[in-house]
């Protein structure tokens, strides 16, 4: 598999890895990127981007951040990176990268899990609970979807910053929830015999 802009940031994945192994992580391939593990437990990732390279920690949000490097990777609740767009700003933070993967060695190590919200805690978007009230056989469908299809288009919707984009990505959604998939789920096609 072909990763992005790998080669474009060889020199940093590289001084990113060489750091994590210094760790004691054990360095594996997924998803076509260098994965760290401990104990076969993802702990690090190595993700090469457009305009950067980030080392992500699957549970960072349960890691202490002194020097407030770590930031939110989207929607997800868990996992946390820090951006890098030069080799010497890895080498800037080596002592402090060492401090995070092995603090996220511990955490791995101690069994937690990072607390994630039901699909009930999240604000319902304005623009999706009109469609649900006038459509009682919509909010049917709806309220039928398991909790992880039910975030999914909380996530979709709400994160749009215009009201009338918010609109638009609802009424788009409506075929979908009817046909009982997920945000991300895409239709088979059907098998020919």
């Amino acid at each position: 598999m072909k990763v992005p802009y790998a080669k474009k940031w060889q020199n940093e994945t590289d001084a990113l890895r060489k750091t994590a192994v210094g760790c004691g992580l054990v360095e594996a391939v997924k998803w076509g990127k260098p994965c760290f593990t401990y104990q076969k437990k993802n702990v690090a990732i190595v993700i090469p981007l457009k305009e950067t390279c980030a080392l992500a920690f699957f549970k960072g949000a349960l890691l202490k951040d002194p020097k407030r490097i770590l930031k939110k990777i989207g929607q997800q609740q868990a996992g946390r990176w820090i951006k890098f767009t030069a080799l010497k700003d890895i080498a800037a933070l080596r002592p402090t990268l060492k401090r995070y993967l092995r603090e996220a060695i511990r955490v791995e190590a101690s069994g937690r899990k990072v607390p994630v919200k039901r699909a009930s805690e999240y604000v319902m978007p304005e623009e999706l609970q009109v469609r649900l009230n006038a459509a009682p056989r919509l909010k049917a469908a709806f309220e039928a979807l398991t909790p992880g299809r039910r975030k999914s288009y909380l996530f979709h919707i709400s994160t749009a910053k215009r009201p009338e984009t918010r609109a638009t990505r609802a009424e788009k959604c409506v075929p979908m929830i009817l046909s009982g998939r997920g945000f991300n789920e895409f239709r088979r096609a059907p098998r020919r015999s």
